[in-house]
């Protein structure tokens, strides 16, 4: 009769833990020999092909081609011996086979047999039962996949595939022989090792914990311009040992200036355009600000000129366009560069050298009716300065409570690239030159 076997996605090997099935080479149905390849997978590493371990006819396949597993989730079962060429190995024997593209495991000599219908073993043996695949990585011998009545002795093999698992476990002084995994047919899962390290003075479970439910929603993947964002926040966060400091600046006389230049024709100067000529006249003051971190030759690298990154939104995401040579424009300059740089990037034609080389950014918020926040640097740059909403409130005026319009402007920055003396500073200049823009007239 024959005996229907599953076969499990193996290890991988190189510290692997999951594949994407890109195209499944068997249909249901298939009669499959030992060693062919069934499933082509993709790794973080590679394409491959993963053979079967069982010849016989393939009566299942899980997961559709896109669809990621983890290491020790079924592929496919074979009813094995269902005619006279099927075949199975003896139970100490690998397939041969490892993965296609990884190489074969030659340590043991694999033999096969035929086995015929009717055929009975020799006297005294016991009935030889197909093995799953022994992966080169892995120094244990395969877990069987036929149903057991018990538990295995202290003494058999662990059902652990992953060798990410066993160096948890061998980390935390876990013993995974006293564990009863939660994975299919008891496979011990990183789950499993976790839970004995939250409760370790509690005996091991003798049944599987319930597996709690995946959180209902909507699900996006984190890839495209969204996963490209997601990462360089992140290293800059895992790298850069930012501070934020931030002041209330009254940007009356700004708001003032910047009527009166637009009030004599030509095109318009924008209120963003005035902070950064404000920021290239404070970044020639601080020019610690306007550096990067070589982490390479542990050094501080002080850039000659600014180019200025502001933060644009889009349909697709945020984007940082980058203006060259900002610190030799004028206002009138700045307004057009800015505006060019935004129509082209909501129409999503941004170059790639338009979104590189920033050695300062500027990021206007306060476009989304907030006040302040804590800007996140943009990696590899060494500071940015944030400016929230302008809105007319309460501030003392010449001794005198009146209405101005008041902005929050914060600035981040790299505590490798400067102190907080330096940093404040910088920002307190900006400040000045916000509430009288004649300050700024000195630099010019």
């Amino acid at each position: 009769m024959p005996q229907v076997m599953e076969f499990k996605l193996p290890d991988l090997g190189e510290g692997l833990t999951e594949a994407e099935i890109v195209r499944w080479l068997v249909a249901v149905g298939d009669v499959v020999a030992i060693d062919q390849p069934v499933v082509e997978v993709e790794t973080a590493k590679a394409m491959v092909e993963v053979p079967c371990p069982y010849g016989g006819v393939v009566t299942a396949r899980f997961g559709e081609e896109g669809t990621e597993l983890p290491v020790g989730a079924p592929l496919i079962t074979v009813a094995v011996g269902a005619g006279e060429a099927a075949e199975a190995e003896p139970e100490d024997s690998g397939s041969g086979n490892v993965l296609v593209g990884y190489g074969t495991d030659h340590s043991r000599t694999a033999r096969r047999r035929r086995v015929r219908p009717g055929s009975a073993a020799p006297a005294g043996a016991a009935a030889p039962a197909p093995a799953p695949i022994a992966p080169a990585p892995i120094a244990t011998a395969p877990i069987a996949t036929a149903p057991a009545a018990a538990a295995p002795p202290a003494t058999g093999p662990v059902a652990v595939i992953s060798p990410l698992v066993r160096k948890l476990a061998r980390d935390h002084g876990i013993d995974l022989r006293g564990l009863t995994g939660s994975g299919p047919e008891g496979l011990i899962l990183r789950s499993d090792v976790e839970a004995a390290l939250r409760a370790p003075e509690q005996a091991p479970v003798a049944a599987p914990a319930p597996v709690a439910a995946a959180p209902a929603g909507e699900r996006v993947p984190l890839k495209g311009l969204r996963g490209v964002v997601a990462e360089k926040l992140s290293r800059s966060r895992r790298e850069i040992p930012d501070a934020t400091c931030w002041v209330d600046a009254d940007a009356t006389e700004l708001m003032a200036a910047r009527a009166a230049m637009n009030a004599v024709g030509g095109p318009k100067i924008s209120v963003l355009a005035l902070l950064a000529r404000i920021c290239t006249a404070a970044l020639a003051k601080y020019p610690e600000l306007n550096s990067t971190v070589d982490l390479a030759a542990n050094e501080i690298v002080r850039l000659p000129s600014v180019h200025l990154g502001f933060a644009a939104q889009t349909e697709r995401g945020l984007v940082v366009p980058v203006v060259r040579d900002a610190q030799a424009r004028n206002p009138e300059s700045l307004s057009a560069e800015f505006a060019r740089l935004t129509e082209v990037a909501r129409a999503g034609k941004l170059a790639p050298a338009d979104l590189t080389g920033g050695t300062f950014t500027l990021n206007n918020y306060g476009v989304f009716g907030v006040d302040g926040s804590t800007p996140i640097i943009n990696h590899p740059e060494a500071a940015m300065l944030g400016v929230g909403r302008i809105v007319a409130k309460p501030w003392v005026h010449k001794g005198e409570l009146a209405v101005r319009q008041v902005v929050q402007l914060s600035l981040s920055f790299d505590h490798r690239v400067c102190d907080g003396g330096t940093a404040g500073g910088f920002l307190r200049y900006v400040a000045d030159c916000v509430e009288s823009p004649a300050v700024l007239l000195r630099s010019l």
